[in-house]
């Protein structure tokens, strides 16, 4: 029986694919050109800057200080950066940057609020917050139920942790207190002594303050004006009544 030659496969070339690789490229050539067309445009660029709640900062200051310009790369605003900015200015307790495509940043911002004031030496009133950061009345308005720090050094950190203090306090527990000076001592570094517009006079810390002013307030609603202590102890002693001098004096005797 005679045999039957099957003939061999042969394998098949692949296809060339040069079409499909000038395609991709034409493609990736046409994309670059479209993004260097939009990064050239005015709308990939910042056209509008909004600043909210601001009353301590021109607008002027805050683009300064936050990096922020017209005209700027739209894409290249970085928002942590912009708050990060904005937030160590010390009026400024926390800022929110939204980017609204195309072109417009808007920058929410809540400041620290006014927790006091300060009596410089030139006698000007500066409004203290709770950052410790003074800036001018001017700018903050005033608020008649708010302490007046006085005698104070401007480096002192003690300021600082009072205004943090101070901050922390219900406006309804610190309204009595009108004035706030240093008073020192080896034993209390952070001594200071207070005035009420109910005349009272107290001694008390920085760093006892946050804890013992509900005590303070429980005295001078219930007591006659006297000086309150507040610190490792709480005292309370009133004045002791003035005797004038005519009833200081003894009678003339009778000759």
């Amino acid at each position: 029986m005679p045999k039957i030659q099957i003939p061999a496969l042969k394998a098949e070339k692949p296809k060339p694919r040069t079409g499909r690789k000038i395609i991709a490229v034409l493609l990736l050539l046409f994309i670059a050109l479209l993004a260097v067309l939009f990064f050239r445009s005015p709308v990939s660029r910042v056209s509008e800057i909004h600043f909210t709640g601001n009353t301590f900062n021109t607008e002027k200051q805050l683009m300064q200080k936050s990096g922020l310009e017209i005209g700027a790369q739209f894409f290249g605003v970085d928002t942590e950066e912009t708050e990060k900015r904005l937030t160590a200015i010390g009026t400024i307790k926390s800022a929110k940057v939204d980017k609204q495509f195309p072109g417009v940043v808007i920058v929410n911002i809540v400041e620290h609020p006014t927790v006091a004031y300060e009596l410089g030496k030139d006698g000007s009133l500066q409004a203290l917050l709770a950052s410790g950061k003074s800036v001018p009345v001017s700018a903050s308005g005033i608020a008649v139920e708010k302490p007046i720090l006085t005698q104070w050094d401007p480096k002192d950190p003690n300021k600082v942790k009072l205004s943090e203090v101070l901050a922390d306090i219900p406006n309804s527990m610190t309204s009595d207190i009108s004035e706030i000076i240093p008073s020192p001592t080896p034993s209390f570094p952070d001594r200071i002594k207070l005035y009420t517009r109910s005349k009272f006079e107290v001694i008390t810390a920085v760093s006892l303050l946050r804890d013992k002013v509900g005590y303070l307030s429980q005295v001078t609603e219930t007591q006659q004006p006297g000086i309150i202590t507040m610190l490792e102890a709480d005292s309370y002693e009133p004045f002791k009544p003035e005797i004038s001098a005519e009833e200081g004096e003894e009678p003339p005797t009778q000759k």
